[in-house]
């Protein structure tokens, strides 16, 4: 698989499959936490999502407890957590893991050799890019902030 468009993965809010509403637009893949000292991003990255979803941008927050078990809660609690302190409006995915036995096909994608950028992910916020075609073509650190001026350009040039 080298493709968005060929894996499927649930919605915090129980939606069966989120992939399908992805098609044709700028994805911003990112793994969130909400007990991280780097959560404070999700203002940013909400922010980011209402200034570029006309465009065609989607983030896409997947929840991962695998980083000192920064994202203990139930879908529930984070969904709450997510719209209560940071007015979250973008998808939010089921709980999952990107490392490791457990990860999720879309982790073995983005982290693989077929089509991703190689390597483990380090920790909370790690940031993918997607293009309209749905291949990964910039991966960045968790420290890089949705306002880093390179990953906006990035960003820019895809939409």
């Amino acid at each position: 698989m080298s493709n968005l468009k060929d894996f499927s993965i649930g919605g915090l809010d129980g939606e069966a499959d989120i992939v399908p509403g992805l098609a044709g637009s700028v994805v911003l893949a990112v793994n969130v936490a909400s007990k991280c000292g780097l959560t404070p991003q999700y203002s940013g990255l909400e922010k980011l999502f209402g200034e570029t979803r006309e465009q065609g941008l989607v983030v896409v927050g997947f929840p991962c407890n695998q980083f000192g078990g920064q994202e203990p809660g139930t879908p529930a609690d984070i969904t709450e957590f997510c719209q209560t302190n940071y007015s979250v409006t973008f998808p939010l995915t089921e709980k999952i893991e990107v490392n490791g036995d457990g990860h999720h096909p879309i982790y073995a994608w983005l982290t693989g050799e077929d089509g991703g950028f190689p390597g483990d992910i380090e920790w909370n916020f790690e940031k993918f890019l997607i293009d309209r075609q749905g291949k990964v073509v910039k991966r960045y650190p968790p420290a890089t902030t949705p306002e880093d001026p390179g990953l906006l350009q990035d960003i820019a040039d895809l939409l």
